[in-house]
């Protein structure tokens, strides 16, 4: 317990707190010793990282709780509605596998926050397969995953705004069965105009 409360950079009273709230799963015990290893470190970083981001511990242990029983992970990342993006389950090593160095606590506690990871048992979901290329993709290309989260973090906002428009134009003058069937063309509109958006602005850069 001392050792892991040293390389979290927590006191043993903290890590006794955070136990006794079950923020952190139980150590494995061996008689009378208990050992604590890789994923107890990282979920220590992670809940660091979240309180810096001003979550409360009370928000905290109930994702943590969620988490350690996989209970409701569609509802957590808020996929409970049905949806046209397809999750996908990862070892935390397959994730390092996208994003090598730039897997850190505050990177991973900011794409919790935007809802973009959870935590199914052993495993990370993360809520869409083509955010999570997309993103790779841009790391790949030089950009730091942090920037590539602060961005997603703007364009939601931009997004949300839009669905709002087009769910409004639809329901007010479609019938609800052809919701489904209206919403490509809506997302086509979208993917239109940003092309258009893009080439203006780089034209104007050139």
């Amino acid at each position: 317990m001392e050792e892991l409360a040293r390389l979290a950079g927590i006191t043993v009273r903290t890590l006794r707190f955070y136990r006794e709230r079950k923020l952190i799963p139980p150590p494995r015990r061996e008689g009378r010793i208990a050992w604590y290893d890789d994923h107890h470190l990282a979920r220590l970083n992670t809940i660091t990282a979240l309180l810096e981001r001003g979550h409360t511990l009370n928000g905290i242990a109930e994702l943590a709780e969620a988490f350690d029983h996989g209970r409701d992970v569609g509802e957590l990342l808020g996929m409970d509605a049905p949806t046209e993006e397809t999750p996908v389950r990862l070892t935390p090593g397959e994730l390092a596998d996208y994003f090598a160095d730039d897997v850190t606590p505050e990177n991973l506690a900011a794409a919790m926050d935007l809802g973009y990871l959870g935590v199914d048992g052993e495993e990370i979901v993360h809520i869409s397969r083509r955010l999570l290329d997309v993103s790779s993709a841009l790391v790949r290309e030089g950009i730091p995953l942090a920037e590539v989260l602060r961005a997603g973090r703007e364009v939601r906002a931009h997004t949300e705004a839009m669905a709002d428009l087009f769910a409004g134009l639809i329901l007010r003058h479609a019938p609800e069965e052809a919701v489904h069937r209206l919403r490509p063309l809506a997302r086509s509109v979208v993917d239109a105009e940003l092309s258009l958006s893009m080439d203006r602005r780089l034209n104007k850069q050139g």
